[in-house]
């Protein structure tokens, strides 16, 4: 039985925030290893099945529409960044672009090694994005610059740094983390951060 009146604690967020998440302000690094150096003119991305793909460099993947978003990003270690703003190309306008086909699975590799897998869907039915800027200025290396992959929805460690190939299949892959236990998918608003989550 309640007591008339008790209410809790008042919501800040507006309903933003996660279950076991806090909110920062600064943007914590964290990494699997070493921070990659990878300038603009060597960077390149490559999408495809293993059999067809299409390579992006630089200047290839700005002649596509670079889009505008502003999402709050969660990470696996409790911590969410509201509001944050990036700059760069929908993954569903590149997949159109590279004409990748009827693909379930995605499993993004990273300069430095590593992977993440996310489904196909979950690039394009959402706010995903191929950054090359965040906050209005370059992305630095130390948050995945010069190019990134944002998807928002999910827990950070699926929005992979430096990236630079998304390999599509009909068969889903665990990537780094999740070979080591982590959750497959990631969604923050369920709380899975590992695998029996």
């Amino acid at each position: 039985m309640a007591t008339r009146g008790f209410t809790g604690r008042p919501r800040t967020d507006d309903g933003r925030v996660p279950p076991g998440q806090y909110v920062v302000d600064d943007f914590p690094v964290l990494t699997a290893g070493p921070t990659v150096g990878v300038t603009e003119q060597e960077w390149e991305l490559t999408v495809g099945d293993g059999n067809t793909s299409k390579s992006y460099d630089w200047k290839s993947l700005h002649a596509l529409p670079i889009e505008s978003i502003t999402v709050d990003i969660h990470c696996v270690t409790h911590w969410t960044k509201l509001d944050t703003e990036w700059e760069g190309v929908r993954v569903s306008t590149l997949f159109e672009d590279a004409d990748v086909g009827d693909y379930d699975f995605a499993l993004v590799s990273s300069y430095g090694d590593y992977t993440t897998n996310v489904p196909v869907s979950d690039l394009v039915d959402h706010d995903a994005l191929i950054a090359t800027r965040y906050d209005g200025e370059p992305i630095d290396a130390e948050h995945g610059g010069p190019v990134r992959l944002v998807v928002p929805h999910l827990y950070f460690w699926k929005s992979a740094k430096w990236v630079r190939h998304i390999r599509l299949a009909d068969e889903d892959e665990p990537g780094f983390w999740e070979a080591a236990g982590y959750h497959s998918y990631g969604d923050p608003w369920r709380e899975q951060r590992y695998y029996a989550d």
